[in-house]
């Protein structure tokens, strides 16, 4: 039996926010660590099934959440050993914000994460994610 996200992953494919096609795992990530190197740190990339990835970094962390559905309070990387905060997350409108690390991850790890989404439409196994529904 294949579970649901198996199957989503299968037949699911993800664009940035605002055009270009759909992109692959490998190239998605490098597409990001490319912009957030460049200052654009805050990207959507949508799925054809509807979902919305969400990353937005400070150069060194960054918050990726999942969102399945417009009103959906979704589900986020974590960091649950961390207890610092770190700011520096700016979005596209001009608003900073600061997040506990426990709900950021390395951005390496979160590149990592976010490949293993779009290849295969859920999160590593290894990867402490949260559900915020």
């Amino acid at each position: 039996m294949v579970d649901s996200a198996e199957t989503v992953g299968a037949v699911e494919s993800w664009s940035f926010a605002g055009g270009g096609g759909a992109v692959a795992a490998d190239a998605a990530a490098e597409a990001l660590r490319a912009r957030i190197a460049g200052g654009k740190l805050e990207s959507l990339l949508e799925s054809s099934s509807g979902r919305t990835l969400y990353v937005v970094s400070n150069t060194e962390r960054a918050m990726v959440m999942v969102i399945d559905h417009p009103g959906d309070p979704g589900e986020h990387a974590a960091d649950p050993g961390a207890e610092e905060w770190s700011d520096g997350f700016e979005l596209s409108n001009g608003q900073a914000d600061e997040y506990p690390d426990a709900d950021t991850v390395p951005l390496d790890e979160a590149l990592r994460i976010v490949r293993h989404i779009l290849a295969t439409g859920r999160p590593p196994a290894d990867a402490v994610w949260v559900t915020d529904r």
